[in-house]
This record gives C-alpha cells, structure tokens and sequence, in this order.
C-alpha cells in the first residue's frame, strides 16, 4: 500500500484529536452547575415571574452592552414586534427591511399591521445593502431595519444618517449579533431599539428569551408596559394593592420568567469566556480555509467594525454551488454539523412570496448565499482541535 498523502496524515491526526468527543454539534447551549442550581433555587421559592432574577439580568445586560435601558422579554420575535408597537408602526406604514433574514425580522413587521420593503444583501458580509436602502424609501416609509448578519456590524453611521434625512425610526436586529460592536459602541444603541435573541444557539442562552435595549427613555417605558399587557402599574414597586390597575395602551404577555433569567444571570458572568473562543476558533478556520479557492469567506472583523462571530459562512463559488448538499452530507458523516443562514431570502419564502409577489431575480445577493452558503460552527463547545479538524474534512471535499 501506498503512503498517505499529507492531507490525509493532516485529517487523521486532526481526527485523532478530536474523536473521543464524538459529534461537534453547530450549535450547544453552554450550561453548568450554577445555571442549573439558580434554576432550582427560583424553583423553590415563591416568585417564578415579576420578580428580582428578571432585574438582575437586564442590569447586567446593560452593563455589558452600555445600554441605559435593557428590557427583557420572552423572545427576540417578541422584542420586535414591542419596538415597532412602542414607535407607533400602524396599518400600511413601511419599513425598510433585509431581505437576508430570518423569517421573525419582517413578521414583527407584519404583526403591526406595517408593509414590509425587501432590500438586497451586499456581497461582502451578507448584511443589507445600503446603497439600496434611500432608493427603496417612499412617502409611507416610517422605519429602516438592519440586522447584524451573523453577528457582522452594519455600517451603522450610514444608516443612521439617511434614517435622520427622511426622519426614520432604526430598529437593529441583534439576534446574532451579542458582543458586536461598531467603532466602539455595541450594536443596538446605534439606532431607537436593539433586539437580541437566547435561543439555545445563540451567544448565551435563556432556553428562549429576548432583550431589547434603548437609550431612549419613552421607547423603555412604553416597551416595559406592553410585554405586560399595557397595564400602568410595575407589578413589584407601583400595585400597592393587588389586582388594582388600568390599562392604557395595546400589550401582549412578552415577559421573562424568574426561571429563564436565572440563566441568563450566569451566562452573562461566563459571556467573555465564550466571545473569546468564538473568535479563536473563527480565525483558525480562517486561517485553515483561505487556500481553497472554490470558497469565499463572508467579510468579518475589519477597523471599526468588530464581530460576534456567531459563526463562519463560507460560500461555494458557482462551479461548486451545486454540491452544496453533498458537502453538507460529508461533513455530517464525519461527525460536523453544519447550518444554513438563510433557507431562501424571507421575500422568497412561500407566505411572504405569495403575499408580496417577489421573485428570485429581484435579490440576486441574497438568493447566492442563501443557495451557496454552508455555515460552520465556532461556538465555545468546541475547541482548536476541532476547528482543525472542521478544516481538514473541508478540505478533503475539494480536488488537490
């Protein structure tokens, strides 16, 4: 027999390092000890909502993000639809939105009553093109949305001057985006709202659960109300007597339990320790990935513009799109799991495409990363090893 060529020594060494772990799963919540003890404590007490976990986990919140106000809330979905409810979006208002999204960026939209108007990503970073956005904005325009795309900044300088020129509220889609930061300030406080998501994948987790940020005092007291139904009195410090209050505005049952933001607590003490892997293990890949030439690499990290490094998308070049499945498929064989920023444009989704009459031609950028995109994990459940390994599997689904 032959001897084994270095990229294959290169994979079995790489896979010897990593194969007692088994599967490196995309995405792993990070829980330990304390997150399941403050769990229980919430557990045998009295209070499981309106109570004093919620409030330490919006303090400290704020303090990582250097937010005036954090307000949390049951979902990310449901910090967005309380941004556009306390700004006053109504029946037939646009709102300028990214068309590469996931799906909740524009329903929060819709479930005001608003219309949404689809803009095209840009090639570099995914993020929503904005030598696009002033050409979409029309008369009935009320508000432009951004999403941080896998956790890259929007040029939010930009944005915000043109929002200010048309008199527009910003409303930043953080979902992916915890620890993102542009020229120095996290995203989120750039434009009237920020909304962050803890789903189990995410930067931190609550099991699900929502933030949303402010430094605007009318828009923290409004949003604070609504996730409470609207009524005019804080449950903890304002009822005197139980059951006594009004109601003065539209709200919904958005609000986070005592359970959900024990959690959150602990994530939050343990969250430098998880951006810190993230970004080591985002720049191994890098590093390892950059000589295959089949592959492009979404822009990350670059002068002002500082990354969450949610994870690593990589994007087949068009001799290699139509082996996308197949990739994906061998990377699972050998134990990695992988993801897809987003399945289709949200325009091109079979509600929004039926509802809005967009076709596939009219987002070319979004339509080639959705349809090309493989993305790979850097979560801090995994290590250098692994990203080593992650690039060397990669590598074998390429010619030499």
């Amino acid at each position: 027999m032959g001897q084994d060529s270095p990229r294959q020594q290169l994979i079995a060494t790489a896979r010897e390092a990593v194969v007692e772990r088994g599967v490196l799963p995309f995405g792993r919540p990070m829980l330990s000890d304390r997150e399941r003890a403050a769990v229980m404590q919430v557990l045998h007490g009295p209070i499981l909502t309106h109570g004093p976990r919620v409030q330490a986990f919006e303090s400290a919140f704020a303090a990582f993000t250097g937010a005036p106000h954090a307000i949390a809330t049951s979902t990310c979905t449901a910090s967005l639809h309380l941004a556009y409810m306390s700004l006053g979006l109504a029946a037939g208002d646009e709102v300028i939105v990214p068309a590469m999204s996931h799906v909740a960026t524009a329903h929060a939209v819709e479930l005001c009553g608003g219309r949404c108007v689809f803009v095209d990503a840009e090639p570099l970073t995914g993020n929503i093109d904005i030598d696009l956005i002033e050409r979409s904005i029309t008369p009935r325009t009320r508000a432009v949305c951004v999403v941080h795309f896998l956790g890259m900044p929007v040029d939010m300088a930009r944005v915000c001057r043109i929002a200010e020129k048309h008199d527009l509220f910003v409303i930043e889609d953080c979902a992916l985006a915890l620890g993102a930061r542009y020229r120095g300030d996290h995203v989120g406080l750039w434009g009237d709202v920020g909304c962050f998501s803890f789903y189990p994948a995410k930067h931190i987790t609550t099991g699900e659960g929502g933030m949303t940020i402010t430094r605007r005092d009318d828009v923290a007291e409004m949003t604070a109300r609504q996730r409470a139904f609207g009524i005019d009195r804080n449950i903890i410090s304002e009822r005197t007597i139980p059951g006594e209050y009004d109601v003065e505005s539209l709200g919904a049952n958005y609000r986070m339990t005592e359970m959900a933001a024990a959690i959150g607590v602990e994530q939050m003490r343990r969250l430098g320790g998880f951006l810190q892997q993230r970004r080591e293990n985002y720049e191994i890949l890098s590093e390892g990935l950059r000589e295959i030439q089949e592959i492009e690499t979404l822009t990350s990290s670059h002068g002002p513009f500082e990354s969450a490094y949610y994870c690593h998308c990589i994007v087949l070049d068009g001799s290699q799109q139509w082996r996308r499945r197949e990739i994906i498929e061998g990377l699972r064989s050998r134990g990695i799991g992988t993801s897809i920023y987003y399945p289709q444009p949200i325009p091109m989704l079979s509600w929004y495409r039926q509802n809005y009459g967009h076709r596939d031609e009219d987002f070319p950028v979004a339509s080639r990363v959705s349809a090309a995109s493989i993305a790979l994990p850097v979560g801090p459940h995994l290590n250098g090893d692994d990203m080593r390994y992650i690039v060397a599997v990669v590598k074998e689904a390429f010619p030499e």
